[in-house]
């Protein structure tokens, strides 16, 4: 008991001899967020969007008043890169490489710019209806590896990723971007997994 007295006296002589602090310099600035959202063709990644939306618009509103202090919402697309050629196996020990033709390379090239332009106008839209103030950004590369360099460019306060809810043994092989991204990128991470229904 007398143990626990001078414990309890112990504490309550620590705390009062901690220097005050005025709680507007510890509270952090929430007006000057900095949040990506990393989005490809899949529906739960649009899922993570919304949910960004829903649950952080006080954060990203376009408001006359408020556009100079909000904070801002980047929507990265991330486009894989295009092989110029491919490696056929031709019998023991060699293969045989298969260039693309220039007007292939272009096609491909002005499909993904399509893609992209498309995702990334679903994306605004969804921005837009709920007045948010959003910018969008294309990368090509590797997806993981872009979104992590661009987030430590941009010097970003959260990455937003949806989950596609692969299994173990898909995750294991394929590898994923969310796991990536929680163990590579330089700022706090969110990871928001769909519904169940969406994910069957």
């Amino acid at each position: 008991m007398a143990e626990e007295q001078a414990a309890t006296a112990m504490e309550t002589s620590a705390v009062e001899k901690q220097p005050e602090t005025t709680t507007e310099a510890a509270a952090p600035s929430l007006t000057t967020k900095r949040m990506v959202v990393a989005i490809d063709e899949s529906d739960s990644s649009f899922y993570a969007l919304q949910w960004v939306i829903d649950h952080f618009s006080n954060l990203l509103l376009t408001t006359a008043a408020a556009e100079a202090e909000s904070g801002m919402l980047t929507v990265i697309h991330v486009q894989s890169p295009f092989n110029h050629f491919a490696a056929f196996p031709a019998g023991p020990g060699g293969a045989t490489a298969v260039y693309a033709s220039s007007s292939m390379i272009e096609s491909v090239k002005k499909a993904q710019q399509e893609t992209s332009a498309a995702l990334l106008s679903r994306a605004l839209q969804m921005c837009r209806a709920k007045q948010i103030r959003t910018e969008t950004l294309v990368l090509e590369g590797e997806a993981k590896e872009m979104i992590c360099e661009a987030v430590e460019k941009m010097h970003v306060d959260l990455l937003v990723v949806g989950s596609r809810g692969l299994g173990k043994i898909k995750r294991a092989f394929l590898g994923s971007v969310s796991d990536y991204c929680a163990h590579h990128a330089n700022c706090p991470i969110l990871i928001v997994k769909p519904p169940k229904e969406m994910t069957k």
